[in-house]
């Protein structure tokens, strides 16, 4: 059954248009789509994202316990900067696309979007490593979109420009309209953005006070259809669409962060065998026609099955045009490969196209 989060009764005085999310309620839209849309690309939108495991890992060794299970090398990271990766099994496959914060080297806090994240955590500390799941105790709300900062300067304690507060990192001394918050800058619409952790006795009071700030700017609030939107024309990824626990990291566009080279860690031998024995990469894909009806669709090359369609829009950036995320033979994955796509009876023409088609260099996202 799905979870209600703190900001639900709020939401449910706006729609009555629900989906699950990772076993929580979440609003597939709220306004209107396109207007959602136009508000994150030009203003900014507010969105629940208490959904998404949080996980904080404390005690001696405790960044050297979390390198041993992510795919990236966390050993790297600062403090206050944060690292985004995989979480894979111990055969190589996906468990889970996730962050990890690092606080000191004895404190880290660990947001994915899988309660399997929080039992291999659990599983395998050693001695002297906590383990703690948060979920619930922490609610959590996005703000993207360019006027974002904007919006937040006016009621925040702290300095937010880009100086002070970089792509990528967390503050852990902000308060909005005198609430403190755990803020990172980050999110899934390649905007600027950022993300607000809560005490959830608080919650309602950071609601409204982002929603007093923000409507005047023209902020709207958003629903999971519009974010559908964002994250295929970004080239994100989501969990139960890219990958699943049979799908490799290399396959669902997670192969950069895997660092075979950092020592041991959960999956390494199978990572290795599967850098090269994987054959399916992710891509975009622009098609003559389709919208959202193309999801799923079985990809062609001259008559030979080479990949498929995860999930199709049809993209506002692109004039209505249908865009896709694809997973495709990696010797076809270059821009200007011209493929088909059977969509129900259907056989659409469409190419290759670069990726992510959204602001591929995140200039948005990390230079506002």
């Amino acid at each position: 059954m799905s979870k209600e989060t703190a900001f639900y009764s709020q939401l449910t005085e706006l729609t009555d248009q629900w989906m699950d999310l990772f076993g929580y309620w979440a609003p597939t839209v709220v306004t209107d789509t396109q207007e959602e849309y136009r508000a994150v690309r030009e203003t900014a939108g507010l969105m629940d994202f208490t959904m998404l495991r949080k996980v904080d890992i404390e005690g001696e060794g405790a960044q050297e316990f979390v390198n041993t299970i992510v795919t990236r090398d966390v050993s790297k990271l600062t403090p206050g900067h944060i690292a985004y990766g995989a979480l894979a099994d111990e055969g190589g496959k996906m468990v889970d696309d996730c962050t990890s914060m690092m606080r000191s080297a004895d404190k880290i806090r660990f947001c994915g979007a899988n309660d399997r994240d929080f039992e291999i955590f659990t599983a395998k500390a050693p001695a002297g490593v906590n383990v703690r799941e948060f979920t619930d105790a922490m609610p959590h709300l996005c703000l993207q979109g360019p006027k974002s900062r904007e919006i937040l300067q006016t009621i925040a304690n702290q300095d937010l420009s880009n100086d002070a507060f970089p792509y990528y990192t967390f503050r852990e001394d902000v308060e909005i309209a005198g609430i403190p918050v755990f803020m990172t800058r980050l999110g899934y619409t390649a905007e600027l953005g950022y993300e607000l952790w809560v005490d959830r006795e608080r919650s309602a009071e950071l609601w409204n006070a982002l929603l007093a700030a923000g409507e005047p700017a023209g902020m709207k609030l958003i629903g999971m259809i519009a974010l559908d939107l964002f994250r295929i024309e970004g080239g994100f990824i989501i969990g139960g669409i890219e990958y699943d626990p049979t799908v490799s990291p290399y396959e669902c566009g997670l192969g950069w962060s895997v660092d075979l080279d950092k020592g041991e860690f959960q999956g390494r031998e199978a990572l290795r065998r599967d850098k090269d024995g994987t054959n399916l990469r992710l891509t975009s894909v622009v098609l003559e026609s389709g919208g959202d009806e193309a999801s799923g669709g079985v990809i062609g090359v001259d008559g030979e099955e080479v990949g498929i369609v995860t999930q199709a829009v049809s993209s506002p950036y692109l004039g209505g045009r249908t865009l896709g995320l694809a997973k495709i033979r990696k010797d076809l994955k270059e821009p200007g490969q011209n493929i088909t796509v059977q969509i129900g009876g259907d056989e659409v023409a469409g190419e290759v196209v670069e990726h992510p088609v959204y602001d591929k260099e995140r200039k948005r996202a990390k230079e506002s």
